[in-house]
């Protein structure tokens, strides 16, 4: 392997790793609202663009109305998203299962919007469970008034979910394989794109 080639596997391998790493990081942890929203930042947006803003400002001979990306550069700028948001899901799977308490609660408001949203209150003690039931974690199928056994996180990070949704399944297989093909494409676009500043030199 060249030098080149391993800079740029190096590259590929922080960018896709970062945005697996910050996207479970946020929901994880009991960051800070302002942290984990650098955290969510960073992994959804900055890493993915940045795999590909990186190998094109690299190109310091070819003029930049003459600059072209290598197809192959797609690839970790959407697997950079979905590990953000797929290892944000692992996060607050991880976060449920560490700190996570069940609870009665009743469904006092319910949002019927593009996405649904309920929020929810404990019947213990009254008290608001935040953030509120997403849709995909049980909200859909619930009316105002319905009473619901969740797992909440008592920081207030990690979204609640029903008893039904509760036992999800892993996330370690599509993780690993985003990474792969974010890193293996990442690196061969890279190169290629060095390749053509060279060969610009050259001309």
């Amino acid at each position: 392997m060249s030098k080149e080639t391993a800079r740029w596997l190096a590259f590929s391998l922080t960018c896709a790793l970062g945005s697996a790493g910050l996207g479970w990081l946020a929901p994880a942890m009991p960051l800070k609202s302002w942290v984990g929203g650098v955290a969510v930042l960073t992994a959804w947006l900055l890493l993915p663009l940045a795999a590909v803003l990186v190998p094109m400002l690299g190109l310091r001979r070819v003029p930049r109305a003459r600059r072209k990306m290598a197809w192959q550069l797609i690839v970790p700028v959407v697997a950079g998203v979905a590990l953000g948001v797929v290892a944000g899901e692992a996060g607050q799977q991880s976060a449920l299962a560490e700190r996570g308490r069940w609870t009665t609660a009743t469904v006092v408001d319910k949002e019927d919007a593009r996405t649904d949203q309920c929020t929810l209150q404990r019947r213990t003690d009254g008290t608001r469970i935040s953030p509120r039931l997403s849709e995909g974690d049980g909200c859909r199928s619930v009316s105002k008034g319905d009473t619901l056994r969740v797992r909440y996180d008592p920081e207030g990070v990690a979204g609640p979910v029903t008893d039904v949704d509760a036992e999800s399944g892993s996330y370690g297989g599509l993780i690993a394989g985003l990474v792969l093909a974010a890193v293996a494409m990442g690196t061969w676009g890279s190169v290629r794109m060095s390749r053509w500043d060279r060969a610009y030199a050259a001309s």
